[in-house]
């Protein structure tokens, strides 16, 4: 099974198209990429952005499209909103389950998305999307709400699902509380949460980047949305508590331990 990332790169590999690749690899799927910018980046922040033209992300998914029969494809970071018109403009001709990451904020706080690049986001991508995997903060930005309680994550998922997003799986990393709960919305189907223990630890670099890229390759190889995002979780959750502990800042999570372990994991779904 072949997937396609379309997202930035991340010069110290924890995140981005690095972060994808190595997470479509360790599930089991060819990975492909389409690189929307280059990054000077580590675990202590991000040192400089250099985007890539449209006309050249468009020649990069032409070509995966026109050879490889991709079964998913997720986006990351897209960084303007020429870059968003552009790769719109392209998958609007194809039927390939999409998902979308909405990258915004790196985990040192520098900004992945132009502001204007959100509407763009908001009108033009998210029609598209499958699954959209915000965390809390992307979802306060994407709806314009103040997200603090299970009403408001209710809110805002129903909110990103009238956009025409079939799947929105609201992360809830980012609340207080002893586990960590994501809820997860499908257009049609009864809401369901799920609940891990909440590890400590500031080696957090591209949990979200991994996290839609596991749901990209369990849903390449023919998974349910269910079951693709529990796997993924599974995933993630398992990159998180066992960490690289590498660089001095924010380090990137454990690619490699979701095969050491054979998945094992204990995702409470309810």
């Amino acid at each position: 099974m072949i997937a396609c990332t379309i997202a930035g790169s991340d010069s110290s590999g924890g995140a981005g198209i690095q972060a994808d690749i190595k997470t479509f690899q360790e599930l089991g799927v060819f990975g492909t990429s389409v690189i929307t910018a280059l990054t000077a980046q580590n675990t202590l922040g991000v040192h400089g952005i250099y985007p890539t033209t449209v006309d050249f992300v468009q020649a990069q998914l032409k070509a995966v499209l026109e050879d490889l029969e991709v079964k998913a494809i997720k986006t990351g970071m897209l960084f303007n909103a020429e870059i968003i018109a552009g790769v719109v403009s392209l998958l609007n001709e194809q039927h390939i389950p999409l998902i979308v990451d909405p990258v915004m904020i790196a985990k040192g706080g520098a900004s992945l998305l132009q502001q204007q690049a959100v509407l763009a986001m908001k009108e033009q991508l998210l029609p598209l999307a499958t699954v959209c995997t915000p965390n809390i903060p992307e979802a306060e930005v994407l709806t314009g709400r103040t997200i603090e309680t299970a009403e408001d994550i209710e809110l805002a998922g129903r909110d990103l699902l009238a956009l025409g997003v079939k799947c929105v799986v609201m992360k809830g990393g980012h609340l207080q509380g002893e586990k960590a709960i994501d809820t997860v919305f499908i257009s049609g189907e009864p809401t369901f949460m799920m609940e891990t223990e909440r590890y400590e630890t500031k080696h957090t670099h591209g949990t979200g980047c991994t996290f839609s890229a596991a749901i990209t390759a369990e849903i390449a190889k023919g998974s349910s949305l269910k079951e693709a995002i529990i796997e993924a979780k599974t995933f993630v959750q398992l990159a998180i508590s066992n960490p690289l502990n590498i660089g001095h800042g924010f380090g990137p999570t454990n690619h490699f331990v979701y095969r050491q372990q054979q998945g094992t994991c204990k995702v409470n779904v309810f």
